[in-house]
């Protein structure tokens, strides 16, 4: 408890009006709502240095005996503050709850963060009802007959909204029923080293958790402000069916989406800046991703610019540099997907001393450490991946290193999924990144259309990419696009993992028929690349 008084005179009044208003502000903290609560207004008065029209002996005190106050009373200290509720908060709280320490987590929006109300959860879950609105309309091919299928959009964002709502809802239940974790509803704010600002409260933490998040970037065109656009989260939110989806941007948000939306019904233009989708993937595997896009009825835009962007009748107009020529791109939404930007501006780190580079990540070391020896930052706002099972494992590696561990960011093996049909896991480097580093290098390349299994499901669009370093037969890299390429790269994951050199995998024997025996096939298929 810190106060700080100057008085004027009457030493007498200035111990009454002391011991009344920390006692009573810390009754206030806690919720109490009985007598000995000052009023908003005489807090108020005395917060601007001035008497309240609130009448009493202790106003009137304060004014006669020229006292202003200023205070931080009965500031709450906890061992952890959790600054967020993605997904790394989770896996703190479960490693932090059985050791009866003192937990604050501060959320000022959907507990659960973007993955499971913008992202994972909800998209996954479009993602699989677009499918099977697909594989009904392939009757035909399967033998069957279907007759007329229709999309019920409502049923769709009803499921959607079933299962992202439960998430929430769970983790919410989790922490409010949990003795020693107490849920703010609130944003926070440092105010020191290891202060937060919540509520117009300050609390202190020992161990401080900055697991924030991004948001959307909306880039700077000319007229975008004016103009109704969505973000991913805002097109999930949308009740009614896109009649002509324009997406800007071409990364794995946009890619995902534009199919999902086209099986729905919708018309829908992906306009891309660059000279392939997602320019992260080795062309060969970014352009057999536009190959079916586009099979499907997508309209792919590459080296496409909007310069401008107007909404006139009811109609989203996009000026567009595409191939060295302005054209004029009409649709009735537009969702910008053009990649997402720290949440850390609003935090005031200058207050902690935290600090963050160019682009507004926090910077942090190998453990996901800041330069405030205590405080961390976990999961999209490092800068260090921007998926759920990276931030789940920036938790593992905190917590590893408070515990005496040596788990470190440096020995993780980058590795995500792109959830598209069929879907693209990818493990470790590129073919490009790979010769870039200058790595020697064999690679290995085997069609879907050549997998027993693949060809059985009639899902043969697709191809196995495996990028091996010739010095060390290690396995450098792995693209699976292809059915159960995002869970079939967990494999190649393992491997890496392992250290062990890949052909001696080509001695197991795997399951007929799968597709994840196209193990041996790529292996001996490695060729030296000159």
């Amino acid at each position: 408890m810190i106060l700080q008084i100057s008085v004027a005179y009457g030493h007498g009044a200035q111990a009454i009006v002391q011991w009344y208003y920390a006692v009573s502000n810390c009754w206030r903290f806690w919720g109490y709502t009985g007598w000995g609560r000052m009023s908003d207004n005489y807090r108020n008065g005395i917060d601007e240095g001035k008497p309240s029209s609130t009448s009493g002996i202790l106003p009137s005190v304060l004014y006669l005996s020229g006292l202003h106050l200023h205070r931080h009373c009965c500031m709450k200290t906890y061992d952890h503050i959790i600054l967020g509720t993605g997904q790394a908060t989770g896996t703190l709280l479960g490693r932090l709850i059985p050791t009866g320490d003192s937990i604050a987590v501060i959320e000022g929006g959907k507990v659960g963060g973007s993955c499971v109300n913008y992202g994972c959860t909800p998209t996954k879950t479009m993602v699989a009802s677009a499918k099977a609105l697909h594989q009904a309309r392939r009757g035909d091919f399967f033998g069957f007959e279907t007759g007329d299928i229709k999309l019920n959009y409502a049923r769709v964002r009803e499921r959607m909204n079933e299962i992202r709502n439960g998430g929430s809802d769970g983790l919410t239940h989790w922490m409010e029923s949990t003795e020693n974790v107490e849920l703010i509803r609130g944003w926070g704010e440092f105010a020191g080293p290891k202060t937060l600002r919540v509520n117009d409260q300050e609390i202190t933490g020992k161990k401080i958790y900055i697991n924030t998040g991004t948001h959307p970037f909306v880039p700077p065109i000319d007229g975008i402000k004016d103009v109704p656009h969505l973000d991913s989260g805002g097109l999930l939110d949308l009740e009614e069916l896109p009649g002509h989806l324009l997406i800007l941007g071409g990364g794995y948000i946009g890619v995902e989406f534009s199919q999902v939306f086209r099986r729905f019904g919708s018309k829908v233009t992906l306009i891309q800046g660059g000279e392939q989708l997602m320019p992260r993937e080795d062309a060969d595997i970014a352009n057999t991703i536009q190959d079916f896009l586009e099979e499907e009825g997508v309209e792919v835009m590459l080296t496409s610019k909007a310069t401008r962007a107007q909404y006139i009748d009811g109609q989203v107009h996009l000026t567009v540099m595409h191939d060295g020529e302005t054209k004029v791109v009409t649709g009735t939404h537009l969702l910008v997907a053009t990649g997402r930007r720290p949440n850390s501006k609003q935090l005031n780190l200058k207050a902690a001393g935290i600090e963050i580079n160019g682009r507004g990540f926090i910077e942090v070391n190998d453990y996901c450490e800041t330069v405030v020896e205590g405080v961390y930052a976990l999961g999209d706002v490092n800068g260090h991946g921007a998926f759920t099972h990276t931030s789940v494992n920036d938790a593992e590696i905190t917590l590893d290193h408070m515990f005496g561990g040596s788990r470190k960011i440096s020995n993780r093996i980058p590795i995500y999924g792109l959830f598209t049909d069929p879907p693209l896991g990818r493990v470790g480097l590129t073919e490009k990144a790979a010769l870039e580093k200058g790595y020697k290098i064999m690679k290995a390349t085997r069609p879907m259309s050549k997998i027993a299994r693949a060809k059985e499901m009639g899902e043969t669009k697709g191809i196995a990419k495996l990028i091996v370093d010739a010095d060390t037969d290690l396995i450098l890299g792995a693209s699976i696009l292809g059915p159960g390429g995002d869970e079939i790269i967990n494999m190649f994951a393992a491997i890496m993992h392992s250290g062990i050199p890949c052909r001696s995998y080509r001695e197991v024997v795997l399951v007929h028929p799968t597709v994840s025996e196209l193990m041996p096939w790529i292996l001996d298929g490695l060729q030296l690349v000159e």
